[in-house]
């Protein structure tokens, strides 16, 4: 892999006689220094946080007692509170003229502010305040942290730029749960050592961008995007943001993502259920979550590669037919020691093909002014439709078992799967 800078140069005549930039054979194959920086970030950030969420589950309804319903809760909290904030962080960023960095940057100090508090929190409304805050931080840092990515990419080369940075991500996604298990093992008071040691990490994340990511919106662009941006002439208000979805494109490929996310089951309770099925001691439950990002950190560049070339929306469909397999082993009768990793695998496979390649078809429908802001539609869509999934099967869970619950999670997943296949962005990229 190799560092390149994403600034303009010579440009030299096409074979249809147009001008275009010397290096834009060079760009498909570089990766901008922003995007390692930022992976940098996230990759710290990620072992703090995922150090959390992998001891959460089971210090929610082992140690503190919750019943499914509550934990589905607190759960929804924890992954769809921030669809509330992410359209305040995209226009922030946007309407700020290049504080992309900045508006990130306040929300990874939030959630690192959080992890502490995780301390002195045993009931459920203080432990739901606390998650809201911290996925506040998340909300707010999700969409300048892809803007700047995809605004440090060129056109053809997203799905790569933003496989490169969910790989980097996903690698402390993989060192976190690895150091939960140990400190749980190696600690008498295990879950105050987790969190303590998570509120350390996640500062050194934040002094990661403060010191190593480039800030506004100059050093980012490509020649090609700004002189497409300039045509467009977009101006980064809150009535252009939410205008956004006038774009067919655009349109189209936030409500997929909603439907698609209202069927999918959150992580949490995946490993919740492989730990029923196969018996799994609580000491040995942080490291699950360990299959799933090793999956991802395999897939994630070659993925986003392949969107690349084949078709984003291709891939992202293909995604979700990997996560219905993935819970059609769930369900079946199978009980023998393939079943966690076939599962994780699948899981980890969903998520490559997916997260990125998702933001990267969003771009292709978003003006650089308003990268931020649609970008943020997008997530904001998928958020809270996943935070109204994990209410409902807590809920189902709760009423009828886990097993209905996740036949009705499956049915409804392939549902919206085979809805989702009439559609195609317009604007998509395959190269």
């Amino acid at each position: 892999m190799y560092v390149a800078d994403s600034r303009a140069s010579t440009p030299t005549a096409s074979v249809e006689g147009t001008a275009r930039p010397a290096t834009a054979g060079r760009y498909r194959s570089t990766i901008a220094p922003t995007v390692l920086a930022l992976g940098t970030v996230s990759l710290v950030t990620d072992v703090s946080s995922e150090m959390v969420t992998a001891v959460l589950p089971l210090y929610l309804v082992t140690g503190l007692g919750l019943s499914p319903l509550g934990f589905g809760l607190l759960d929804g909290v924890y992954n769809g509170f921030s669809a509330v904030v992410r359209l305040v962080g995209g226009h922030l960023a946007d309407r700020g003229g290049g504080r992309h960095k900045w508006v990130a940057g306040a929300g990874y100090a939030l959630s690192a502010l959080c992890k502490p508090l995780l301390l002195v929190a045993h009931t459920l409304t203080p432990i739901g305040l606390i998650l809201a805050a911290d996925r506040t931080g998340k909300g707010l840092r999700t969409a300048p942290r892809d803007a700047l990515i995809s605004l440090s990419s060129t056109p053809e080369s997203r799905g790569r730029a933003f496989g490169v940075h969910r790989a980097m991500d996903t690698a402390g996604a993989l060192l976190g749960p690895l150091a939960a298990f140990l400190i749980l093992r190696a600690t008498v008071d295990g879950y105050d050592a987790v969190f303590t040691v998570s509120f350390c990490v996640a500062v050194l994340g934040v002094l990661v961008l403060v010191l190593f990511v480039p800030g506004g919106r100059s050093g980012t662009s490509v020649p090609g995007e700004r002189s497409r941006t300039a045509a467009v002439e977009a101006r980064p208000t809150l009535r252009a943001a939410l205008g956004l979805l006038s774009d067919r494109g655009l349109r189209r490929v936030t409500v997929c993502a909603l439907l698609l996310g209202l069927a999918t089951v959150s992580d949490s309770f995946v490993y919740l259920l492989l730990q029923r099925r196969l018996g799994v001691p609580d000491g040995w439950f942080p490291l699950l979550p360990l299959g799933t990002a090793a999956a991802f950190l395999l897939l994630a560049v070659p993925l986003g590669r392949l969107a690349d070339r084949w078709g984003r929306w291709r891939v992202f469909l293909a995604g979700h037919g990997a996560l219905l397999l993935a819970y059609a082993l769930l369900l079946t009768s199978w009980h023998g020691t393939g079943l966690p990793y076939a599962v994780l695998a699948l899981h980890g496979t969903f998520y490559a093909a997916t997260d990125g390649v998702l933001m990267a078809v969003a771009s292709d429908s978003v003006p650089e002014a308003l990268r931020s802001s649609g970008l943020a539609l997008v997530q904001t869509g998928q958020a809270g439709a996943r935070f109204a999934c994990s209410l409902a099967f807590g809920a189902a869970w709760t009423l009828w078992g886990d097993r209905t619950a996740l036949l009705v999670s499956t049915a409804a997943l392939a549902v919206c799967a085979a809805y989702a296949l009439t559609f195609r962005p317009s604007r998509e990229t395959a190269v």
